[in-house]
C-alpha cells in the first residue's frame, strides 16, 4: 500500500472550493466533489434524533437513486432546525447545481456545517454555483478541503493506493471536525472518493467495518451533532475485476480504507478545540470489542480524566471511577492501569480489566480553558 499524506484524487473525479459569502471571513465556504462517470455511494450519518435537512434530503435521494455523481457542501451554515424551509434550501441547492452539471438532482448529495438554526443564504450558494462548476480540476481538491472547515485549524487530508489484480486503485479522503465530536457516528464531515470497481454490498461493508474502527473511537467533547455524515463515492474508473466481499481484493481495499479513515479520525482530535494533548486510551483484556470500546470511551468522555490530563496530575482515581461507571462489571482486583508522562504531547494510556481476550483503542483529547472560550464565543 502507498501512502500520500495529502488528497490525490482517484481517477475522474475533480473538485473546487469558494467563498460564497456564507462566513464572515470571507473564506472558503462552499466545495464541490464531482465524478466524471456515475458511481457508487456508501454512506454513514448521525444517530441523533434531530436530523439537518441536507441528510434528510440525502436520505431521500439514496433510497431512490443508485448512481451518483456529485457531493456538494457549505460550512458557515449548518442548515437544521429550519423545518421545511431548510429542506427546501437544500433542494434548491442541488436543483442549481444539477441545472449547472446537467446531471440529474437525484445524482447529487448534500451537506452542511456551522451555525444551528439559522436559515441558508440559499440564493449566495446559487449565484456561486456556475463559478463553482467552471473551476472544477483534480487541483481543486486542496480548495474543496479548505471550504469544508469551520473551527479547524487545518485542512484535513490523506490518501492511499493499492493493486487490485494488477489495475492501481486509489482512495482519497477529505475531513473537517475539531469540536463536537463524539461517537455514534462521530461528529465530522468527511468525503472519500475511489476509483475502485466494487459491488455496493463490499462498499457498504468496508465503510462500515472502517468506520466502527476510527471515527466512532474518537471524542472530544462528548457532544454530537446533528450534521455527522460520511459519504463515500466509487466510479469504477480504475477498471479492475470487480471487488465483491471475498478474496484479496477485498481484504486490501478494507486495509486502505481503514488506514484513511482511521488518519483523518486522528486528524480531527489532534485539531480539537484549544487541546494541548492527543490522549490514545487502550482497553485490553475484554470480553469483546465493544465492551472494550465502552470502557474506553467512558474514560475518554470523563471531564475529570480530561482536566487532569491537561493539568498534567497522575491522578488515576477519575481513570477508576470512569472505568467503573462504565456499566462493565469490572472488579476491583482486576482492573490495571498505566500512563506515558503526563508532560508529553502524546499520551498513552493503557487499562487491562481481565475479562477476555479483546481489547479497543479510542483517541481524545484534554479538556483546556481555551475550548470554553471558544465555544462560550462561537454563534
Amino acid at each position: 500500500m502507498k501512502i500520500y499524506k495529502t488528497a490525490v484524487l482517484p481517477r475522474d473525479f475533480e473538485a473546487n472550493g469558494v467563498a460564497c459569502g456564507l462566513k464572515r471571513s470571507h473564506k472558503l465556504d462552499l466545495a464541490l466533489f464531482y465524478s466524471l462517470r456515475p458511481a457508487k455511494a456508501a454512506c454513514q450519518f448521525t444517530t441523533n434524533k434531530i436530523l439537518a435537512a441536507p441528510i434528510l434530503l440525502d436520505r431521500e435521494h439514496l433510497k431512490y437513486s443508485r448512481s451518483f455523481r456529485a457531493i456538494i457542501v457549505n460550512s458557515g451554515n449548518a442548515n437544521c432546525f429550519t423545518a421545511e424551509a431548510g429542506l427546501k434550501d437544500a433542494r434548491q441547492t442541488v436543483t442549481a447545481l444539477s441545472a449547472a452539471l446537467k446531471v440529474k438532482t437525484a445524482s447529487i448529495l448534500v451537506s452542511s456545517t456551522g451555525i444551528i438554526g439559522r436559515r441558508l443564504p440559499v440564493q449566495k450558494i446559487k449565484q456561486a454555483t456556475p463559478g463553482l462548476v467552471a473551476g472544477l480540476s483534480r487541483q481543486g481538491i486542496n480548495k474543496a478541503g479548505q471550504a469544508i472547515m469551520t473551527t479547524d485549524k487545518f485542512a484535513k487530508a490523506v490518501s492511499a493506493e493499492f493493486e487490485a489484480r494488477g489495475a492501481v486503485v486509489r482512495i482519497c479522503g477529505v475531513a473537517k471536525g475539531a469540536g463536537m465530536i463524539a461517537p455514534n457516528m462521530a461528529t465530522m464531515l468527511a468525503f472519500i472518493l475511489t476509483d475502485a470497481n466494487i459491488s455496493g454490498d463490499a462498499l457498504k461493508g468496508a465503510l462500515k467495518s472502517a468506520v466502527g474502527n476510527s471515527f466512532n473511537c474518537i471524542t472530544v467533547d462528548g457532544c454530537m451533532s446533528t450534521n455527522d455524515s460520511l459519504i463515500l463515492l466509487a466510479n469504477s474508473a480504475a477498471e479492475n475485476d470487480l471487488i465483491t466481499q471475498k478474496g484479496k481484493d477485498f481484504h486490501a481495499f478494507r486495509r486502505a480504507l481503514n488506514y484513511v479513515c482511521l488518519e483523518l479520525a486522528k486528524m480531527i482530535v489532534r485539531d480539537a478545540e484549544g487541546a494541548t494533548k492527543f490522549i490514545q486510551i487502550k482497553v485490553r483484556n475484554a470480553r469483546d470489542f465493544y465492551e472494550a470500546r465502552k470502557i474506553a470511551l467512558c474514560i475518554a468522555n470523563s471531564n475529570l480524566f480530561k482536566t487532569a490530563i491537561y493539568g498534567r496530575n497522575p491522578n488515576f482515581g477519575r481513570i477508576v471511577a470512569a472505568c467503573g461507571a462504565s456499566g462493565v462489571d469490572i472488579k476491583e482486583r482486576d482492573l490495571k492501569i498505566k500512563a506515558s508522562p503526563l508532560d508529553k504531547r502524546e499520551i498513552f494510556v493503557e487499562v487491562a480489566v481481565n475479562r477476555g481476550k479483546s481489547c479497543a483503542t479510542v483517541y481524545t483529547s484534554d479538556l483546556t480553558p481555551e475550548y470554553i472560550k471558544i465555544n462560550a464565543e462561537y454563534n
